[in-house]
């Protein structure tokens, strides 16, 4: 017989290797994020003005997923929605509001991952800071990870100026290719590991300012592209008056898009072809280390952009070229891969956490608001979200908005009516009308169709109200939003917020 000793030893070496080989299983994962990408800007989504090989390749070997969402759609809170599974008003996130708190950060998707036994990395632009206490100051979380490359800020495109990213900066001067060969180190160090690995990558492209990296001078020389549909000012006749009191309506014209068009699109789409190579690179390395086969790479953006589709550009606004965003998942396992299948269910960048926790078998945390993706990988044409928010609190009071956009429809309120402005709301039946072009809050026709999202909308006003968070500005827009609350008390509760800002 052994002895109690001895069994308790050997008990111990087969639960390791168990965990061990359970840890093998578990899927490495990449996220590469973009920074103002539209969907018209990538081959797969039906440009046929730009090159964008390697994301085309990644849709065709995964799915593409045609009705995703930011439910805020600026980087510092959108970030911050990926990163925790959670909507604006519950992660207290934003320009203008507040640093995430530290008890918030631990729920996160690379915090949880890391604790679960994966190794993890970032590079890029990290996009918000970590406080102890609300309107304390904060820091960015790097001792969190297990290599850093990231920058507070906006970061800068060229490398020298990125203190993590400088090693990397005579071969690669310019940062977009610089995070590509990140990618390829991180890959290379930690492939053939006894522990998976998390790499979150965030390029500054396409952001302003246009900075292209010279090397692909010659990839849009001299092209001329097609507009959309709703381009011009003539497109956004219809919109709100509190939609065009930010600066996404002036930039029409400042940045260019008015009159030097394809210039200005060159320029952006430059931008967007070096992401595209650092892409290539990046699944070069997982090919040339032997962990392709079991390697799951998400790629989507921050936000969308403009580009002068209704007159506006820049992002922010709930319309679609600034709220809806091209999303890739690739999961090399998976027989649905391969297939070139695309998912048109209704899916928000909320749902980028529980879905990478369940790839990496760790359960998320109660009561998020994202929804695992893994499901509509196994059936494209499974159900997704009913509906979601569309937020914005950041810029001049006239343009805070709130919608909500189901698989059918898009319902937005605009509360500002100081002045001589009245409070709006505008309604599209987005999935026949993707342009956005014909308002139909207004068309006796759709007497009912106003009524349910009416409904719907007031159902989610009350859910801000409820699940809040209680700092950073967030409660006031319970009422600010709320449709049935006349002006004057709205504009107390922004005077309000004024004041406090000035202590």
């Amino acid at each position: 017989m052994i002895s109690r000793r001895c069994f308790l030893f050997l008990q111990f070496i087969f639960l390791f290797f168990v965990s061990l080989a359970q840890a093998k299983e578990r899927p490495n994962i990449v996220f590469l994020l973009a920074d103002d990408q539209s969907t018209y800007t990538v081959g797969c989504y039906g440009n046929k003005d730009v090159q964008t090989p390697h994301m085309d390749k990644l849709g065709a070997d995964g799915m593409i997923f045609d009705r995703h969402y930011d439910t805020t759609a600026i980087c510092m809170a959108s970030r911050a929605n990926i990163m925790t599974g959670n909507f604006e008003y519950r992660t207290g996130t934003n320009f203008e509001h507040g640093h995430m708190l530290k008890e918030t950060w631990k729920q996160t998707y690379p915090m949880l991952l890391r604790k679960a036994g994966y190794v993890t990395g970032f590079a890029g632009k990290f996009g918000f800071e970590v406080a102890e206490e609300p309107d304390s100051k904060g820091m960015l979380p790097e001792e969190d990870f297990d290599r850093w490359g990231g920058g507070p800020g906006q970061t800068s495109y060229a490398t020298k100026k990125n203190k993590s990213m400088q090693a990397y900066a005579e071969k690669y001067p310019h940062a977009t290719l610089s995070y590509g060969a990140f990618g390829q180190d991180f890959v290379r160090d930690y492939g053939k590991g006894d522990k998976p690995f998390c790499l979150s990558i965030s390029f500054k492209a396409p952001h302003m300012p246009a900075t292209p990296d010279p090397r692909f001078d010659h990839v849009y020389k001299g092209k001329k592209f097609k507009k959309p549909e709703n381009y011009g000012r003539q497109a956004g006749a219809h919109f709100s008056r509190q939609s065009q009191m930010g600066r996404q309506y002036e930039r029409f014209e400042s940045w260019g898009y008015k009159d030097k068009y394809d210039k200005v699109m060159a320029t952006y789409n430059q931008q967007i072809y070096a992401i595209d190579v650092a892409l290539g690179m990046i699944r070069d390395a997982l090919k040339e280390h032997g962990v392709d086969e079991n390697t799951v790479i998400i790629y989507t953006s921050d936000n969308g952009f403009f580009c002068g589709s209704h007159g506006y550009g820049s992002k922010v606004l709930p319309y679609e070229e600034s709220s809806r965003v091209p999303m890739i998942m690739f999961d090399p396992r998976h027989k649905n891969s391969g297939k070139g299948l695309r998912s048109s269910s209704l899916t928000g960048n909320v749902d980028f956490l529980p879905t990478i926790l369940e790839l990496a078998g760790v359960k998320s945390p109660k009561a998020i608001d994202g929804k695992s993706l893994l499901p509509l990988y196994d059936n494209p044409s499974a159900k997704g979200h009913d509906a979601l928010p569309l937020i914005n609190v950041w810029g001049p009071k006239q343009v805070h908005s709130f919608g909500v956009v189901t698989p059918d429809w898009k319902y937005i309120y605009w509360p500002y009516a100081g002045e001589d402005f009245k409070a709006a709301e505008e309604m599209y039946q987005v999935v026949s009308d993707s342009m956005e072009l014909s308002d139909l809050s207004k068309d006796p026709n759709y007497g009912n169709d106003r009524r349910n999202m009416r409904r719907l909308y007031d159902r989610w006003v009350k859910d801000w109200n409820k699940r809040s968070v209680d700092y950073h500005k967030y409660p006031q827009y319970g009422e600010i939003f709320d449709r049935k609350v006349d002006w004057e008390k709205k504009a107390d509760l922004y005077e309000g917020m004024s004041k406090r800002r000035k202590k």
